[in-house]
């Protein structure tokens, strides 16, 4: 983070700070990042879900090792134990009720988080690796939230690994040896869900690694805003404490709100009855459907005849979001001034959508139909739309400045709290 390292305005006090400052710029470090960092003066409640995602990053993390001291990743005791969890460990159906919605509330979070990069165009240059991080970031998500929704070892766990797993044996040459390195053996058992804990452990704190990673490239290249233009002055920006961080603080006791309203009065709204059920290899439950976040890819998954093509489709389906930076052709960042391209976005989300219904009912008829046209839009949304509307798109006229889109033009501002010239850097990078 030396770019907004070299923004800081702390200065050490006392003695003991001067020398630990001198030997490891921690607190100036922090200081510069999350006081003194310049951020656009126009942004939304939208860029509050970074801060709704490191929060609940924190509670899932808390939470999962709490609950892994109680867990017996054992296929005979794992029901019991989640069980053991629930009745008899101190505050234990608290704890297993926050990481179970907490998961949920993750999502939405990372969903709308991601639908805004989409919207205003963050993933443009120079925030191209910014954006990939975000995606290895939301990669690792649906891993971890796969493998934790198998350990309570209910029917819909063991049938969700089963079924998972075992279109993993579709890929060409190396398919079968992934399955069978997962599974330990020669179907979903012991060896298993021994496997996915311990993949189920390790992962957060990988996410925990790439989030560092895309902080600090948020700080190199500073943050996008609503009209996708850059900090041209320091009147466009104003420090990210305590502008910013009321915003995020208000933006968090909201969210965890509607989680606590989900933990206390709907624990099980969001899950599967099935899943309180033991597992039991010789009864196949009549509908297995995954948790509602993956329901999407799940139709895409469903809507391809060939077993190998919706393996491929599915899996694609979550890479193409990495190549948007290249594939939009458009020079303005934002959809509010981009008339055309706002039309097709919000068709898309809609598709989004769409598809998540889709994946939730029974693969027959109209239903597959329509997985099946809503998959194809999906594509030609990066594939079609974003390289071609780019092209032929008139834009809307852009405003002067940030200052501009809060005051209106011609209008001036007494003061914008930045120190002068801290926001030159970010207005050189962006």
């Amino acid at each position: 983070m030396s770019s907004a390292h070299a923004t800081s305005t702390y200065v050490p006090k006392s003695r003991l700070a001067k020398w630990f400052e001198s030997r490891l710029p921690l607190v100036g470090l922090v200081h510069s990042s999350f006081v003194a960092f310049p951020v656009p003066r126009n942004l939304n409640y939208f860029w509050t879900f970074g801060a709704i995602l490191i929060a609940f990053l924190g509670i899932q993390i808390i939470t999962g090792v709490w609950l892994a001291m109680h867990y017996d990743p054992n296929a005979s005791n794992a029901f019991e134990s989640v069980e053991h969890i629930m009745r008899d460990v101190n505050y234990g159906w608290l704890l297993r009720y926050a990481h179970a919605n907490g998961a949920s509330m993750f999502f939405v979070a990372v969903y709308v988080h991601i639908f805004r990069n989409l919207y205003y165009g963050s993933y443009k240059a120079p925030r191209e690796v910014l954006y990939l991080l975000g995606v290895i970031i939301y990669l690792l998500m649906m891993a971890t939230a796969f493998l934790g929704y198998t350990l309570p070892w209910g029917q819909m766990s063991f049938w969700g690994a089963t079924v998972i797993t075992n279109i993993l044996a579709a890929i060409p040459v190396v398919g079968d040896t992934i399955q069978s390195l997962l599974w330990g053996g020669y179907s979903v058992g012991n060896p298993t869900i021994n496997r996915f804990f311990s993949l189920h452990f390790l992962l957060p704190w990988m996410i925990a690694g790439v989030v560092v990673l895309h902080v600090w490239a948020l700080h190199v290249t500073g943050q996008n805003n609503p009209a996708g233009i850059p900090i041209k002055s320091s009147k466009d920006a104003v420090p990210f404490t305590p502008y910013a961080t009321v915003k995020d603080v208000f933006a968090v006791v909201v969210f965890m709100i509607l989680f606590a309203w989900f933990i206390f009065y709907q624990p099980n709204y969001l899950g599967h009855a099935d899943n309180y059920v033991p597992a039991n290899p010789s009864v196949t439950p009549a509908h297995i459907v995954p948790e509602w976040y993956f329901l999407p890819f799940y139709a895409i998954l469903r809507a391809v005849p060939d077993k190998l093509g919706g393996v491929i489709l599915m899996f694609g389906a979550v890479l193409i979001l990495a190549f948007a930076p290249w594939l939009d052709t458009s020079r303005v960042r934002s959809c509010n001034y981009r008339p055309v391209y706002r039309v097709f976005f919000w068709v898309f989300l809609i598709n989004a959508v769409l598809l998540g219904w889709l994946g939730a009912k029974p693969p027959e008829g109209g239903y597959v139909l329509a997985s099946r046209i809503c998959t194809i839009y999906y594509f030609a949304h990066f594939l079609l739309v974003m390289p071609l509307v780019g092209l032929f798109e008139t834009p809307d006229r852009l405003p002067g400045s940030i200052l501009e889109t809060v005051t209106g033009p011609g209008k001036q501002v007494s003061g914008s709290g930045m120190p002068a010239g801290a926001a030159a850097e970010p207005a050189k990078r962006a």
